[in-house]
Parts: C-alpha cells; sequence; structure tokens
C-alpha cells in the first residue's frame, strides 16, 4: 500500500483586470506601500490577441502580500466594483491620511477620512484605475 503525499496546501492572492494600464496601476501600487516589489511580469507579444507589450501576467508583492494583475486582451462591460476592496490596516493615523490622499488622487472618496465608531481614522477611496481600498488605523 503506497501513500500519496499531502496536497500542497491552496494560495490565494487577488488579481486585478485592467484595460492597458496594469502596469502603470501595478508600479503606482509598488511605490505607494512598503514592502513592495515587482516580482515577474510576462508580456503579450506580436501575433498574441493583445497589444505588444501589455501585461500578459504579472506578479507583485504589496506591503508584504501576494498579487497579480494582467492586461485583459477583450473589452468587458464591467470593470473594478467597490463591493469587492482592498482592505488595508495601518499603524499610524498618518499613513491612512497619506494612503487616503495618495489612492484618491484622480479617482474619488467613497467614505471621506475622519473619525467613525469603528475606527479612530479611516477613509474608503477607489483609485484612478478604479481600484477601491479601505484605509483603517486601528
Amino acid at each position: 500500500m503506497t501513500r500519496e503525499a499531502p496536497l500542497e496546501s491552496p494560495r490565494i492572492a487577488p488579481c486585478l483586470m485592467f484595460d492597458g494600464d496594469a502596469e502603470e496601476a501595478m508600479r503606482f501600487y509598488v511605490e505607494s506601500f512598503p514592502e513592495s516589489s515587482v516580482d515577474s511580469v510576462e508580456r503579450w507579444g506580436k501575433d498574441e490577441p493583445s497589444s505588444v507589450g501589455k501585461i500578459k501576467s504579472a506578479q507583485f508583492t504589496l506591503a508584504g502580500r501576494a498579487m497579480r494583475c494582467f492586461d485583459s486582451p477583450l473589452k468587458h462591460d464591467f470593470g473594478f466594483t467597490p463591493s469587492v476592496s482592498l482592505f488595508v490596516t495601518s499603524g499610524t493615523e498618518a499613513e491612512v491620511e497619506r494612503l487616503a490622499a495618495r489612492l484618491s488622487d484622480g479617482g474619488a472618496v467613497l467614505m471621506p477620512l475622519d473619525s467613525y465608531e469603528f475606527s479612530r481614522k479611516y477613509a474608503w477611496v477607489q483609485d484612478r484605475f478604479g481600484v477601491s481600498w479601505q484605509l483603517f488605523f486601528q
């Protein structure tokens, strides 16, 4: 009787689909957070279904967490929605303020930076790429 090796635990990473600006967004996010890096980038090539040089698949680390993104080769009737957001817990109020200003620049404020019953400093913003962020100071 042989034993099968146990399955490796699943890994979960958010994957953000963009319409041509995945690289700009990824680099903006990496510049915005400490412990962040672009880890790998695969680009669409000639004779493939998207623009040459756009992101086919990219992996990046954002504040120590694995993320993925790509530029869709297809046009969609949907984009990002605030019903799914990236939740950022910060150790300082100043960091929440900095991120709220940076991430909402060119985007939208969904809940203004303020003190709420659940947080001394909190904001819910949507960046210029359409991605929603909840910024929380505990």
